[in-house]
């Protein structure tokens, strides 16, 4: 490698590192003068990469975006990650990103050395993602609510709401999540003046405005969307008290049940809301730690009444 290739592939590793550079803290990081370093960053434009320049106070040198990508320094450590991130996002349940994802995997494969292949294909063959009745999640709406969130512009959503309906909202969005099963936009609803979380497979369609907006205080968006899964349509509070940390808990509890809260070291409180008190008993039942019903008294009466017949089956089995 000659000492302009590897000058020039030096400047690139350095303008990935920092955001702006002044011209002669670069000159002086590659040991050239300053007449040198134009020439190198000339160099780097000529091969696409968009090289951004301003002079005066506060200005230098720093890598814009283009529109022709260029290709992309890598350590070893770093291939490995974006291989095994692009095997995950193959198999995300998100239409469109897993053929992308398939076909950046290929490009990635032909530009490293053949041991960052043996690396991820390592990493890959030992994690999966096994996704069971995980609804679709289409791409090209997870980018628009992406730079939504990003740009701070008012959003609109065409959505259909839990009982079928169809609807219109105007939303300010803050963060997209992933959480159990499903795929969450939290975003303040400018109709109804509240925040609000959407269900992604729910959104038929998502448009970018050229509405700006001024950023809220937000809840705990974590908790809130706990909140929300775990009530949705249910009326009925439930609260149970297990006798176990909250790390033995959080272990074999869902995140999208409801919120888990430590009492001390060795007991934490469930609240979820649920009209199907059989359902959560026979879920409470086989969890394997001991378990306090708080409220309601329905709640009771089902994990009495399953008591009793495992009781009979017991006693027919014998």
């Amino acid at each position: 490698m000659s000492d302009t290739t590897r000058r020039a592939l030096r400047l690139l590793t350095l303008l990935q590192a920092r955001p702006v550079w002044t011209g002669q803290n670069l000159a002086d990081e590659l040991g050239v003068t300053t007449r040198s370093l134009r020439r190198d960053i000339e160099r780097l434009r000529d091969l696409g990469y968009p090289v951004l320049s301003e002079k005066g106070h506060g200005g230098g040198y720093q890598l814009g975006a283009g529109q022709r990508l260029p290709p992309l320094l890598l350590e070893a450590d770093e291939a490995v990650a974006v291989g095994v991130g692009l095997r995950l996002a193959a198999a995300s349940g998100i239409t469109g990103l897993d053929e992308v994802a398939v076909r950046s995997l290929a490009h990635l494969e032909q530009l490293v050395h053949q041991s960052i292949k043996d690396q991820i294909a390592t990493v890959g063959a030992a994690v999966d993602v096994v996704l069971t009745g995980v609804p679709p999640v289409q791409l090209e709406t997870l980018l628009v609510l992406a730079q939504g969130v990003r740009g701070q512009v008012q959003l609109r959503l065409d959505y259909v709401a839990r009982d079928g309906a169809a609807t219109r909202r105007r939303v300010e969005p803050y963060r997209v999540l992933s959480m159990g099963r499903n795929w969450y936009l939290f975003a303040w609803d400018l109709d109804r003046d509240d925040w609000r979380t959407f269900r992604l497979d729910r959104i038929e369609s998502a448009r970018v405005t050229t509405f700006r907006y001024t950023a809220r205080p937000t809840p705990d968006i974590q908790e809130h969307l706990r909140q929300a899964v775990s009530q949705g349509a249910r009326t009925t509070r439930v609260r149970v008290r297990f006798l176990a940390s909250r790390e033995e808990v959080v272990a074999v509890i869902p995140a999208d049940v409801g919120t888990l809260e430590a009492e001390g070291p060795g007991s934490c409180v469930l609240t979820t809301f649920t009209e199907e008190f059989d359902w959560v008993a026979f879920r409470l039942v086989s969890l394997p730690m001991p378990v306090q019903v708080l409220e309601p008294p329905e709640l009771v009466a089902a994990m009495s009444a399953m008591s009793e017949r495992l009781t009979r089956t017991v006693e027919r089995s014998r």
